[in-house]
């Protein structure tokens, strides 16, 4: 089996349809497109000589539609069953082209998505399988007041989640109140975890984790910027409480190395967008295990999906609430194989990474096609 090409089209999509946004200083949702303007996706296909096609999505388009041009094009003629192989291509060509984070794992993610097809198995159960039912948590955004944070999260202890994470204001002394009413709100049983979004500094990050300490969290994350390793290290030298970190760090399981020989964190990050793909995930799970530690996988979709059911020292699946609406209906048949229930995501047996596109229609609507 061989790569024949390699198609990117950019088309237009719709504006998230729950607004939201971060702690002060963060945008929120969407990818800054005015409202007057679509906001553009790159879908991209790798096709085989075979006729089995893997196929994924991604943003900053044009970046996209332009490594596919540029550097893409080596893959054509490998064998796509050969993904060490091409990820460790795919790291070659980041030497001199400094990848987007979000786009070093496109490749590997299509790789498996055709891997998985041949093989008429699920990805989660060639990559390691552990389960696929697998417990989720209810990630919020950030609401303006209280009242709105203590009504959302009843409505999801009411569909079924037992475990909370908060993305809060980023003032100590407000945050510091809300995780306290969090812990009362959901009980002494909950799971429940906080993520700081790096807005503060060691002082403020000292301080506030000493709080979600006291009230039990399971973990505290990235309270600050991925910059300077003994900043982190002092933190976890000082706090009980596990910090998670290293989610937007650049270099996979060589940085994550870093990261753990610098005792710089207690728990690790992996993501198949910012971490290589699943592949690279795996890399990060496995160093991770053979350390003692848990990796937490970051983040929603397909592919992020598989690696939380084949690893087993990851907690949950994380799943951002946003509205009243979303989160009533996080079960229903619109959200397909990710569709959660009860607080448990079932993770799909089909083969494949699970995108489905009309291509005929992605044809006549594409703004930009090119084949490679």
């Amino acid at each position: 089996m061989k790569i024949k090409n390699i198609n990117c089209w950019i088309v237009e999509t719709d504006h998230p349809k729950y607004a939201f946004r971060w702690r002060e200083g963060l945008q929120g949702s969407g990818d800054g497109t005015s409202i007057e303007k679509k906001p553009l996706k790159a879908i991209i296909r790798i096709d085989t000589d075979q006729n089995i096609y893997g196929s994924t999505e991604t943003r900053n388009a044009y970046s996209a539609l332009s490594l596919v041009e540029r550097r893409f094009k080596t893959l054509i003629g490998n064998n796509p069953l050969m993904t060490e192989k091409l990820w460790q291509l795919i790291w070659e060509l980041d030497r001199i082209e400094e990848i987007p984070m979000y786009h070093l794992g496109l490749v590997d993610e299509m790789l498996w998505d055709i891997k998985s097809k041949v093989a008429k198995m699920p990805i989660y159960k060639m990559i390691g399988g552990n389960s696929n039912i697998v417990k989720s948590y209810a990630s919020t955004v950030t609401w303006e007041t209280m009242n709105e944070y203590e009504k959302h999260i009843k409505e999801c202890m009411d569909v079924g989640f037992t475990a909370f994470k908060l993305h809060a204001w980023g003032d100590v002394k407000e945050d510091a109140l809300l995780s306290k009413n969090l812990r009362k709100w959901t009980g002494p049983d909950a799971d429940l975890m906080f993520d700081g979004s790096a807005g503060w500094d060691y002082v403020d990050s000292l301080r506030f984790g000493k709080i979600i300490q006291d009230e039990g969290y399971l973990w505290y994350e990235e309270p600050m910027r991925e910059f300077e390793l003994g900043s982190y290290s002092k933190l976890c030298e000082k706090l009980d409480i596990p910090i998670l970190a290293a989610e937007t760090s650049d270099g996979c399981h060589w940085n994550m190395a870093t990261w753990i020989q610098a005792r710089a964190l207690d728990m690790t990050r992996a993501n198949c967008s910012f971490k290589g793909g699943i592949t690279g995930s795996l890399k990060i799970s496995h160093l991770a295990e053979s350390h003692g530690m848990r990796t937490q996988v970051h983040g929603m979709g397909f592919a992020n999906a598989q690696l939380c059911a084949a690893i087993t020292n990851n907690d949950y699946y994380e799943q951002l609430v946003m509205s009243t609406e979303q989160i009533k209906n996080l079960n229903n048949d619109i959200h397909g194989c990710l569709k959660i229930k009860e607080g448990i995501l079932n993770v799909s047996d089909q083969p494949g990474l699970g995108y489905e596109y009309d291509w005929d229609w992605i044809e006549n609507k594409a703004l930009t096609k090119i084949v490679v």
